[in-house]
């Protein structure tokens, strides 16, 4: 454990006037979020979607998740924060040859749609990333005709099962969860998705968990290995960096030490996720 980061103010106020996403969108933060389809991160969802459906995909990402939702409605309306980051969205919609998908750049705490404007909110891996999951929620109700559902899924850092058992993957959590709080995130999300979810109104809630897990040598590999680029290169690593959060070298040894994890035969690692199906 780096000295300098024991006596680091985990406080958002030390992150003040920081982006709220936490990973930002380099290469190595894309490979994993294009990893992602509906059937391994909204299995919970698919069964409640029907053809003449409308959805809207809040913080969309690179766009997988949302091209898969789009072959079961009948049009879905992609969001992100902003035009550069939607623009991922466009090219894998695009390369898929999909007709039915819109794009819009909004706030998810202050949707720029009329009230009942959709058949299904969905979001996949976002309230740990706002300023005010509870508000979130409300303005994703808000915007849901009566009857249709909101849906949201977010992984639980605190929740993350590694073995073998290596002080740098501890290490590099106990980083994650300084940066992402100091950005005005929750990185603990997936545990209190039903307590937000009432918070928000909601009355009508089905909470549920499910877990991705790697541990066969291709998805280990593949798993440590993106995480010892993205703890060197991601908007995390500069945030670390600028922060004092950490040093060039810490940031090297936690890299080396995902590769070591990615490389040992008995290497397993599980994330567990809070799944809320909430009816308007």
């Amino acid at each position: 454990m780096w000295d300098h980061c024991l006596t680091f103010e985990d406080d958002r106020s030390s992150f003040e006037g920081m982006a709220t996403y936490t990973h930002g969108h380099h290469e190595s933060v894309l490979r994993s979020h294009r990893w992602r389809t509906a059937e391994n991160s909204a299995a919970y969802l698919l069964p409640h979607l029907s053809s003449g459906f409308t959805l809207l995909d809040v913080g969309c990402g690179p766009g997988t998740i949302t091209a898969n939702l789009a072959t079961q409605v009948t049009h879905v309306t992609a969001l992100e924060r902003t035009d550069a980051a939607l623009d991922l969205a466009r090219a894998e919609v695009a390369r898929q040859g999909l007709t039915n998908v819109g794009f819009a750049v909004g706030d998810v705490h202050a949707l720029d749609f009329p009230d009942d404007s959709f058949d299904v909110v969905h979001a996949h891996q976002v309230l740990q990333h706002v300023t005010d999951p509870v508000a979130a929620l409300r303005e994703m109700r808000r915007v849901t005709r009566p009857g249709g559902v909101v849906a949201a899924r977010d992984s639980d850092y605190a929740g993350f099962t590694w073995f073998p058992l290596m002080p740098e993957l501890d290490e590099w959590l106990a980083l994650y969860q300084r940066i992402a709080r100091g950005n005005g995130g929750e990185p603990d999300a997936g545990r209190r998705m039903l307590s937000w979810a009432r918070a928000a109104g909601f009355t009508d809630i089905t909470a549920t968990a499910s877990v991705w897990c790697f541990a066969d040598d291709a998805d280990r590999q593949w798993w440590g290995g993106m995480w010892a680029d993205r703890i060197l290169e991601s908007d995390m690593a500069a945030t670390a960096l600028r922060t004092g959060a950490a040093s060039r070298e810490d940031l090297e040894r936690l890299s080396a030490g995902w590769r070591a994890w990615s490389q040992s035969p008995d290497g397993w690692f599980t994330i567990p996720h809070g799944e809320i199906l909430c009816r308007v």
